[in-house]
């Protein structure tokens, strides 16, 4: 049996996307066969096709790409599951992470980031949860350790992991500064941002404020610079940002962070986002408490993941972009 779902066969612009008839997925004995109904895309899908920046080509191939598929977002239904699955069945709606997920089909082992949908969530909207979600919050919580009463900053509030974060660290008690364009500050102070911060108006790192947290998915600021708004022992969490050209890119931000946090009290911290059951279900809760809601761009049908891609490397998405299945 074959499905659709999108390829790719060599680094290069959205154009060298092709949708193709693909063998279907099985369920082995520990996995989850998924029917998908939505996903969504990610910075990381564009950087996968482009192979860039060049350091990432180690792992996903030097001259072109080892695996095929895009995608690592979903929602939709459970179609089958292996003899030794326990925990779904077939008819659940699930929402999680699977390489490849821009497909009719994907699989995901049972003890892995797949968990049940949010309830009351569209296909489309829980799809545009998963990835940037666990990423602001694992960011926030995690490494940031953030707490109560104290104050974060946000910059690029209203993108995909950005407007996640504000939702997020107003959920945890914090006083939340949103950094955005003109056209986006209302819709950061709709999602629960205490102060927001035009950032074609003004600079953030030069009004005189200081944050006991800095989640950073822009980097259009040099490290010194964020590091004037820091509490004496405030945190500083780079998720994103270029400096290092086209070999390094947001590597080596990451590396500068690594090798200035020795010699400085300030936190200066990087980490990768875990994708698993456990924080996908604390998301559930929160999207069901009222604490969380997706913030989607656009809606695109498989067939148009080249635009979609394009959309997102642009960089200019309010919230996400989602595509159907």
């Amino acid at each position: 049996m074959t499905m659709k779902a999108i390829r790719y066969h060599a680094y290069g612009p959205p154009e060298v996307i092709e949708l193709q008839d693909v063998g279907k997925p099985t369920a082995g004995d520990g996995d989850v066969l998924i029917r998908v109904r939505a996903a969504s895309v990610n910075p990381g899908d564009w950087h996968l096709l482009r192979g860039s920046p060049y350091i990432f080509r180690a792992m996903a191939g030097l001259t072109r790409p080892k695996a095929h598929g895009l995608g690592a977002d979903f929602a939709g239904e459970v179609e089958a599951v292996g003899k030794d699955v326990t925990a779904f069945q077939p008819g659940d709606e699930v929402y999680g992470c699977a390489p490849g997920a821009f497909a009719e089909y994907v699989t995901v082992p049972e003890g892995g980031p797949v968990a049940r949908k949010p309830a009351g969530l569209t296909f489309e909207q829980a799809a545009a949860v998963p990835t940037s979600a666990l990423t602001a919050l694992q960011a926030l919580r995690d490494k940031g350790r953030l707490k109560a009463g104290q104050k974060v900053l946000v910059n690029g509030a209203s993108g995909g992991i950005g407007t996640f974060a504000v939702q997020l660290a107003k959920a945890y008690g914090a006083e939340v500064t949103g950094v955005c364009g003109s056209g986006n500050v209302e819709l950061v102070r709709s999602l629960g941002a205490d102060h927001v911060v035009d950032y074609a108006k003004e600079d953030f790192t030069r009004t005189g404020r200081r944050y006991d947290l800095v989640l950073d998915n822009v980097g259009n600021r040099s490290l010194t610079d964020c590091r004037r708004v820091l509490t004496p022992d405030g945190a500083y969490i780079p998720n994103g940002g270029s400096g290092g050209g086209r070999v390094f890119g947001v590597i080596g931000r990451i590396i500068r962070v690594k090798a200035t946090s020795a010699f400085v009290r300030h936190r200066l911290l990087t980490f990768m986002t875990s994708e698993n059951a456990a924080d996908l279900d604390t998301l559930r809760e929160l999207v069901e408490a009222g604490g969380l809601t997706p913030v989607i761009d656009r809606v695109h049908p498989l067939s148009e993941v080249p635009e979609a891609i394009g959309h997102v490397e642009r960089g200019h998405a309010r919230g996400k972009v989602v595509i159907t299945v």
